[in-house]
């Protein structure tokens, strides 16, 4: 009776992807933050006061408090903020404030659209040759960013920017191929995703940006057409709201109550 060959091995099961930050280069410690908006629609509160110094009732913090709190908790060491707007009532909360990372702010002398101010901002980053965090200083939320920097390296794109699903502001009828009613829905998520106003950049982008003008019509679709924009679903269960109008103020409160009732 003639020897069995052993069985060949068996080769390695490839492990599904992940955007595990340890699988990737380490994530960005350096991030700008636009905070130059006038905020019109957000009168009274902006009258004396730029947009991200508005507070969050309930919260004693202003909105730039809550993001630079996230930013320092996803490792972000240095934040370079682009001021604009009543610049100096900004300049002396963050003076005065203990904050858990190292700011800089710079001013625009003039305004220099979205895309001209992260242009301006980025180059008062202290490593212009590493890849970089910007947020609108309009948004309030909390996801794991160093997700969404390996999702980044992983596609191997210039920029990825978060997309959100808000709440539709209205109701919304089902109906069925009959057009008879099914139900009625109350604020349901929106169908489509929109630009969080969170973003991850690779060193080159900022070359890319208009010295005046908005970024979101130049930079984002040229790279769009050549497939190096990427687009970061936010996890399920993440909690993302922009602040727009005293409405939204009210709404980040309630829901910021019902979390902490849990």
């Amino acid at each position: 009776m003639s020897d069995v060959p052993p069985a060949p091995p068996v080769p390695p099961v490839s492990p599904q992807p992940t955007y595990c930050a340890a699988a990737f280069p380490a994530p960005p410690t350096q991030a700008v933050v636009l905070a130059g908006g006038q905020g019109s629609r957000l009168r009274p509160y902006t009258d004396d006061r730029p947009k991200p110094m508005v507070e969050i009732p309930g919260t004693g913090l202003p909105i730039i408090g809550h993001q630079l709190a996230w930013l320092a908790a996803e490792g972000v060491t240095d934040v370079v903020v682009s001021c604009g707007h009543l610049a100096d009532v900004l300049q002396e909360w963050l003076a005065r404030t203990p904050l858990p990372l190292r700011v800089t702010t710079v001013v625009e002398e003039e305004p220099l659209g979205r895309g001209g101010g992260l242009k301006y901002a980025a180059r008062h980053l202290p490593w212009t040759d590493r890849p970089w965090y910007a947020t609108n200083g309009d948004v309030w939320t909390r996801f794991p960013l160093r997700e969404m920097a390996a999702f980044h390296e992983e596609r191997g794109v210039t920029a990825t920017l978060a997309l959100a699903r808000p709440r539709i502001p209205w109701g919304v009828v089902e109906t069925n191929e009959f057009g008879q009613v099914l139900d009625f829905i109350e604020a349901p998520p929106s169908p489509y995703p929109v630009n969080a106003g969170v973003y991850v950049f690779g060193p080159e982008f900022a070359a890319l940006l208009p010295d005046v003008g908005d970024h979101e019509r130049t930079t984002f679709p040229h790279l769009a057409r050549e497939r190096r924009l990427a687009g970061f679903p936010l996890p399920q269960g993440a909690y993302w709201r922009a602040i727009d109008t005293a409405k939204d103020l009210t709404e980040a409160a309630r829901e910021l109550a019902a979390q902490n009732a849990l």
